[in-house]
């Protein structure tokens, strides 16, 4: 019997694949196990799709309490970097559609 945290892991990435699928991404996919490997990546990927000519590669991350420092309250999206990497971009699903012109399909 799956424990309670593999099986709110895996019902968050079916919930991305399914919002995926409804924006009009092609290719979505759940990889099995949440293991990248599965569909010749890392076993870092637990989704895999396109939009356009873009392919991404998902790693879902559900927790109870997104970190303070995270969190979008008065900002359009969060910007970090640890010393000498590239710097990474937080924002919520709805402006990252919206920035990359996917519309809800029925929309």
């Amino acid at each position: 019997m799956p424990s309670k945290s593999k099986t709110k892991g895996n019902t968050y990435e079916r919930e991305v694949v399914k919002i995926l699928q409804d924006h009009g991404f092609m290719g979505v996919k759940r990889a099995w196990g949440s293991d990248g490997r599965s569909l010749g990546w890392s076993e870092k990927v637990d989704v895999i799709s396109r939009y356009k000519d873009k392919e991404f590669k998902i790693q879902c991350k559900r927790r109870r309490v997104i970190p303070k420092w995270m969190s979008l309250q008065d900002v359009d999206l969060v910007m970090t970097r640890a010393d000498r990497g590239d710097s990474i971009v937080v924002l919520t699903l709805t402006e990252f559609m919206i920035i990359i012109g996917a519309e809800k399909n029925g929309s």
